[in-house]
């Protein structure tokens, strides 16, 4: 990205187990998100590993990607980590990216009529 582009979005990326990634979209919004999108994954991490009589499974994970306006990140951060208890060990993980380029925002348009 050149110099004179200012950075203006952030994607905050929070992976949880299976269940709770209404939660992080809940906790999202009351910080000033407009929402966010939920995707399905699979944990293959060394603390993924789990079995039941023998048998293993596959931990499922929910992938949730919230495109924030970089000012609210901070906020929104801290009310996903507190809602889901990201800090406790085993709760899930969340990180920021920086987005530097964006095409069809339109947080602020009607739904019905984009132009506005």
């Amino acid at each position: 990205m050149s110099n004179n582009q200012q950075v203006k979005y952030d994607l905050i990326v929070t992976i949880v187990n299976r269940g709770f990634a209404e939660e992080v979209v809940e906790a999202s919004k009351k910080a000033g998100a407009q929402g966010g999108t939920i995707m399905r994954g699979r944990g293959t991490g060394i603390h993924e590993t789990a079995k039941i009589f023998g048998i293993p499974i596959e931990p499922e994970k929910e992938i949730v990607l919230t495109l924030i306006d970089r000012d609210k990140t901070e906020q929104v951060m801290a009310s996903i980590t507190e809602a889901v208890k990201l800090e406790k060990p085993g709760h899930g993980i969340s990180f920021v990216l920086e987005v530097g380029k964006t095409v069809g925002i339109c947080h602020d348009c009607n739904p019905e009529n984009p132009s506005k």
